[in-house]
């Protein structure tokens, strides 16, 4: 009878451990698994972190995402300008040369921006574009008729729609409201170019999503 008192408590102790256990799991897999998606999320958007941590700043803090997406709207107007350009000039098609003017007046618009965002902030911007968009003008250069249609509507449509996976994110989580109103106004005009692209019927959803 005396041996059956230790074992009780030991059983009794056995099972608190394992509740704290349990209740210990149910804080921590939310956390885990909460993370996991905003890491996912922010590999989807494209951004790389630039090391050099947050800046203080009179507007609020900069950090590594805010400079990246500065960096990304300078970029892709270094690109986007000329490819609109050459839509106004050389396509047959109505509904591009709409294209082409939309990307000119957006795109003037958010370069004269952003060039006085990273004067202010401190931040360099790069003056050519990235390989990859330097790639797009190369194809485009070669392109006619249809095909410079084809290519141009593409390739633009990939790369804005790549754009408004950076601007949602920097607009949930930036505190610096330079940036923040910059990133406002990218969203209107990236959503303005993506409804002229698609309103040219040339977009190859299935060729999008095969490459995402």
């Amino acid at each position: 009878m005396r041996s059956a008192v230790p074992s009780s408590r030991a059983a009794g102790t056995v099972l608190v451990v394992f509740g704290l256990i349990a209740t210990l799991a149910s804080l921590l897999v939310p956390v885990y698994f909460f993370d996991g998606n905003r890491s996912a999320a922010v590999a989807r958007s494209g951004w790389q972190d630039d090391g050099e941590g947050t800046w203080k700043t009179e507007y609020g803090p900069l950090t590594s995402l805010d400079r990246e997406f500065l960096r990304t709207v300078r970029a892709t107007g270094l690109w986007e300008l000329p490819a609109g350009r050459s839509a106004r000039e050389r396509s047959d098609r109505r509904s591009v040369r709409i294209v082409g003017d939309h990307l000119v007046d957006g795109d003037t618009e958010l370069d004269r921006r952003v060039i006085e965002a990273g004067r202010t902030l401190k931040v360099a911007l790069p003056n050519k574009p990235t390989g990859t968009q330097q790639g797009y003008l190369d194809e485009l250069k070669q392109a006619k008729g249809e095909q410079f249609d084809k290519v141009l509507v593409g390739h633009l449509r990939k790369h804005n729609g790549g754009v408004i996976n950076l601007v949602a994110l920097v607009r949930d989580q930036t505190q610096n409201s330079m940036v923040r109103s910059l990133a406002t106004r990218v969203n209107s005009i990236v959503l303005d170019h993506l409804a002229v692209l698609e309103d040219t019927g040339l977009i190859d959803y299935d060729q999008i999503i095969n490459k995402e």
